[in-house]
């Protein structure tokens, strides 16, 4: 008697279920270069209507008095901190999630994610919620808060910061659609959320009108509704099946490794933007010391960093679902091509402006200010630094084609040692009465060095995986 097993007809027959095959699309397949660009355009329209945001709110903030201009300065670090962190890392991990399972061809997979980064940014949100409440007071009296300022910063923190929430989930939104190559609806609502911000937080922080003036707790209020409108609509695209991916909410069951697969990436690039601006800090502090002529004109040339900040970060977003999906389809070559073509794209982008106010400073200063001493240093800054903003554009393009890999941490490890290494040249001009002009050779260098470091670790990190197995499916036989 045969010791084989005998296998039912039926089942012998049945076909064996096939692996989910990569999907085809300009992404995967289309030529790099073009794709990038179609891509990022819209991205530099939304990004940039949010520096608009920033340019009104200072004006109209201004016309409530010097008071609330300081609060918003102090407010400001961490209102940046919570955006980048949400925009870019974590909202930037959720899109790099969700393009490698539709590279892979795994939609149910990529739905499933969807829901998993909701929730994960709505617990940030309330993390953020309730740490700046209680926390927040404390927090802006260390930097510097007192008096009337920081009463009216604690009022922008209370209402902004109480609707934590809002700005996350916006964001986490956002990152599943960019993450199926959907830029343009994500960038619409961000001019669309631009233009009700200044609406809104103008009427509201003012009084225009019948409104009444509720002064710095109105400009928060009149952001908060913009959000609340653009979740909204993207709700609305998002659960009517009009996305690639629809969030798998009814009947959803808790996976860790979901959670894993989105925080693996996005927990570590949140690293990135805290560091840059406890960066900023250092070396906003350092030139306090030169006086307030050199400290404005160190943030004119700021001013232009967030304008080029935009345009870096339209083609670092526009990297993630290229280099997500062209590695969950397993073509990790054309990976890295994406991430060395974007990256030479917007060296040359953000580049080329920064070069042309080097030559040019009055082109940017003419904007802000006739003081000649601020002018001065203005000028300083900028012939100095300008030229070397292009390696910042490279270094955000390599930070989310790392993303879209989920291989973040070399890029990470490369704001790391700007910081220390800002920290530290900064400490050493510091006891050797350096001169202003030498801080900003250290802004300048610190940039080079930023860019070359993260190319290097795009470099040294295998993105593939480490060995390929072959998979045998067992054959059926009815005897030896």
């Amino acid at each position: 008697m045969s010791d084989i097993a005998e296998v039912p007809v039926d089942e012998q027959e049945r076909p064996l279920p096939s692996p989910p095959q990569p999907e085809k699309s300009a992404l995967t397949d289309g030529p790099i270069l073009r794709t990038l660009l179609s891509l990022a355009w819209p991205n530099v329209i939304g990004l940039s209507a949010g520096t608009c945001v920033v340019i009104a709110e200072t004006s109209y903030i201004g016309r409530l008095g010097v008071e609330s201009l300081a609060a918003m300065a102090l407010v400001f670090p961490c209102v940046i901190l919570m955006m980048t962190m949400s925009g870019g890392a974590m909202g930037g991990a959720v899109a790099s999630a969700i393009a490698r399972a539709l590279g892979a061809g795994d939609r149910e997979r990529a739905g499933t994610l969807a829901a998993h980064a909701l929730l994960i940014g709505i617990s940030f949100g309330l993390v953020f919620m309730v740490g700046m409440l209680v926390f927040g007071p404390r927090l802006l009296e260390l930097l510097g808060g007192r008096g009337n300022v920081l009463t009216q910063a604690i009022a922008y923190t209370q209402v902004f910061f109480g609707g934590a929430v809002l700005p996350w989930l916006l964001n986490t939104m956002a990152g599943v659609l960019r993450g199926t190559g959907n830029m343009k609806l994500p960038s619409l609502l961000m001019l669309n959320s631009a233009v009700w911000q200044i609406l809104l937080g103008g009427t509201l922080g003012l009084g225009l009108g019948p409104v009444p003036q509720f002064g710095m707790r109105g400009v928060a209020a009149g952001a908060l509704m913009a959000y609340t409108a653009n979740i909204g609509v993207m709700s609305w695209y998002l659960f009517s099946g009009r996305a690639r991916v629809v969030p798998k909410l009814r009947g959803l069951r808790i996976q860790w490794a979901m959670f894993f697969d989105i925080l693996k990436v996005g927990a570590i690039a949140c690293f990135s933007p805290l560091q840059s601006v406890l960066t900023i800090s250092i070396f906003t502090h350092m030139l306090a010391k030169f006086g307030t002529a050199i400290l404005a004109g160190y943030g004119v040339g700021a001013r232009l960093e967030f304008l080029l900040t935009s345009i870096a970060f339209s083609f670092g977003i526009a990297c993630v679902p290229m280099v997500g999906m062209a590695i969950g389809a397993g073509c990790v070559a054309r990976a890295r091509r994406i991430a060395w073509i974007a990256g030479v794209t917007a060296f040359v982008a953000v580049g080329a402006p920064a070069c042309l106010v080097a030559i040019f400073p009055d082109l940017w200063v003419n904007i802000f200010t006739d003081n000649v001493a601020v002018r001065a240093a203005s000028h300083q800054y900028l012939s100095t630094v300008g030229p070397f903003y292009a390696f910042f554009g490279l270094a955000t393009t390599m930070y989310f084609s790392s993303q879209g890999a989920a291989k973040v941490i070399g890029p990470v490890l490369a704001q790391t040692a700007r910081l220390i290494y800002s920290a530290a040249c900064g400490w050493w001009l510091s006891t050797h009465d350096a001169t202003a002009q030498s801080f900003f050779w250290l802004a300048a260098s610190s940039m080079v060095m930023l860019g070359l470091l993260s190319c290097f670790s795009v470099v040294l990190t295998r993105w593939g995986p480490r060995g390929s197995t072959a998979v045998i499916r067992p054959a059926l036989s009815t005897g030896d």
